[in-house]
């Protein structure tokens, strides 16, 4: 299996790499500064980043063909990884979830009035959207047992349900939604299921409240429980035909996932940094904690699996290109037996976890350094070799006895028995389903 990038992929990468040095990096603190001072309204510094990205021809690059820059989702995979760095940045390229995947739903399933409609404006990344999938009442990791209801009425579906976990719902620009439900429930399995689109203006639509995840409620974007009481909306807002939403949550979730996940090893790099710096600069028992042997042992254990993950992650890339689905399986069953061993080796150490938010979930997400990471890290390197995938969140905690020397969140001690409940979520159809949760996604 060949895993090296593509001329192409190396020429986006370097640009992507570029911008986000010379003009988005820079600018963090002043995008959270005006998101704390009014989450109400959408960051001016971001609208500006916007409009310089846009300029430069970095804009809508998970699309393929002529609609984004006609990557491949190997190609696109880096450049994810990039913007997994600073997890905010990728709504500067227009490239941020849940809006991505709403874009490739109207792209592939959409007709002609819904894409002028939706997708345009959502393409100009002039609106934000919502998926609304999950319910609170049943095991919707399993989307055939959701239970919202779509039926029709006339010129009209009425639609009754309620959903959580509804990414950008607390987003000043969101528009639109788009909605999963049933609309025979006596159908197949498979075919009960469709999808259509709800604006959020539209009567019957409110948000019952936003949600936290470990104390985070990251604004702007923010996770919402949604109440859907007798919405009726016209029949041509149906996408694809009824019956189809199964099957347009496949198409959904299967490239967004690999988003996800490639987006988390950034993440995983950037923490790297953290812990290289911390490990460098921490002096315990006579020496830097980076010349400690456990140190050692536990970071190159760190590095092995995780970089284990990311390469499985490519090829499942490289799979779902091809269109098979067996190599889901495979990851699930991986991830499923590393979090429930991981969960174990974890709880000792967060017990007696610090204090400070800021650091929190980057902390946790930061262990991996690895074999060739040790040597840098105890020169006083940074090591930037890009590593693991959303796995190296999970993996972090395999070593949280060692986190307890940082400062991080103290929600993590209290909930980490929820990883458990996480590590069932991880199903064939969903590659790294449990890294496409929000709790995975939260910036501090």
């Amino acid at each position: 299996m060949d895993f090296q990038p593509s001329d192409r992929a190396r020429e986006w990468h370097d640009r992507v790499r570029r911008f986000l040095d010379e003009h988005v990096i820079p600018r963090e603190a002043e995008h959270f500064a005006q998101v704390r001072e009014d989450a109400t309204r959408q960051p001016p510094v971001m609208e500006a980043m916007k409009a310089q990205a846009r300029e430069a021809g970095l804009w809508n690059m998970f699309l393929p063909g002529d609609h984004g820059a006609g990557l491949t989702n190997l190609e696109y995979a880096p450049l994810a990884e990039l913007m997994g760095r600073h997890l905010w940045s990728a709504e500067v390229f227009n490239c941020n979830a849940p809006d991505t995947g709403n874009m490739e739903v109207l792209h592939m399933y959409g007709d002609a009035e819904q894409q002028a409609r939706w997708l345009k404006p959502l393409m100009a990344g002039e609106i934000r959207s919502a998926f609304l999938m999950t319910e609170p009442e049943v095991a919707s990791s399993d989307a055939t047992n959701i239970q919202t209801r779509i039926e029709r009425d006339g010129d009209h579906y009425v639609i009754n349900g309620r959903k959580w976990w509804s990414t950008n719902m607390g987003h000043p620009n969101v528009a639109m939604t788009i909605v999963m439900g049933k609309t025979d429930p006596d159908a197949a399995t498979h075919a009960q299921q469709s999808q259509i689109i709800v604006p959020v203006d539209t009567p019957g639509f409110r948000v019952e409240r936003m949600l936290s995840v470990f104390g985070y409620d990251e604004k702007p974007i923010g996770h919402a429980e949604v109440v859907l009481e007798n919405v009726r909306v016209p029949v041509e807002n149906l996408i694809a035909g009824e019956g189809r939403g199964f099957e347009i949550a496949q198409g959904r979730l299967g490239p967004g996932r690999i988003h996800h996940c490639m987006r988390a090893v950034g993440l995983a790099e950037r923490a790297l940094e953290m812990m290289c710096r911390r490990l460098s600069a921490r002096t315990a028992f006579g020496k830097p904690l980076a010349q400690q042997g456990v140190m050692i042992e536990r970071i190159a254990q760190s590095r092995i699996e995780i970089d284990q993950v990311r390469l499985l992650v490519l090829h499942a890339t490289i799979e779902l290109g091809g269109g098979k689905a067996g190599i889901g399986v495979v990851v699930g069953r991986l991830l499923r037996a590393r979090v429930s061993r991981i969960v174990k080796l974890a709880h000792a150490g967060l017990v007696g976890l610090g204090t400070k938010p800021v650091i929190g979930l980057a902390v946790v997400s930061l262990i991996p350094i690895a074999v060739g990471g040790v040597r840098g890290a105890a020169e006083g390197r940074i090591v930037t070799e890009p590593v693991g995938h959303a796995v190296g969140v999970v993996i972090g905690l395999a070593v949280a006895p060692t986190v307890a020397l940082f400062a991080t969140a103290p929600e993590l001690a209290t909930h980490i028995f929820a990883l458990r409940r996480t590590a069932a979520l991880v199903t064939p159809l969903g590659l790294a389903q449990v890294f496409s949760t929000p709790m995975f996604r939260s910036e501090g």
